[in-house]
């Protein structure tokens, strides 16, 4: 075997203080690996956190998202009873309109007869006032 591996020790202490020291040295690396450990763990518990409040609210979304979705199926489901209702009440609302305008022609065209009458009557009305007024002038 080489000698070289007795060249690196120190033997200027003893067997104990330089077992003890190596024992040092690994405490000290072992609180150093504690410390990287409780770091990393905080910030787990942090990114914890925040993805629970992530969930929260993308639970909230969600709920949010059902109820929009449940009220847009209620008003698309009374939109579909509305339109199936102006289908049915359309032709009525037609031949309603329909009659509307006939009785409105009518109304005018009897409008028109009256008027003329009323015309006839005054017109007869006036000649017979002239023939009394000439019957009433006459001596007797």
């Amino acid at each position: 075997m080489s000698e070289k591996i007795t060249e690196n020790l120190d033997v200027d202490r003893s067997f104990q203080e330089r077992v003890f020291a190596r024992f040092d040295a690994l405490e000290v690396y072992l609180k150093s690996i504690d410390s990287r450990v409780q770091s990393l763990d905080s910030r787990v518990q942090n990114l914890d956190s925040r993805v629970q409040n992530l969930d929260s609210r993308v639970q909230s979304l969600d709920s949010r998202v059902q109820s929009l979705d449940s009220r847009v199926r209620t008003l698309d489901s009374r939109v579909q009873v509305l339109e199936s209702r102006a289908y049915d009440t359309k032709p009525i609302w037609e031949n309603a309109l329909k009659e509307i305008v006939d009785t409105r022609r009518e109304l005018t065209r009897r409008l028109d007869r009256i008027q003329a009458m009323v015309l006839e009557t005054r017109a007869g009305l006036s000649e017979a006032g002239d023939r009394l007024n000439k019957l009433e002038s006459r001596p007797l």
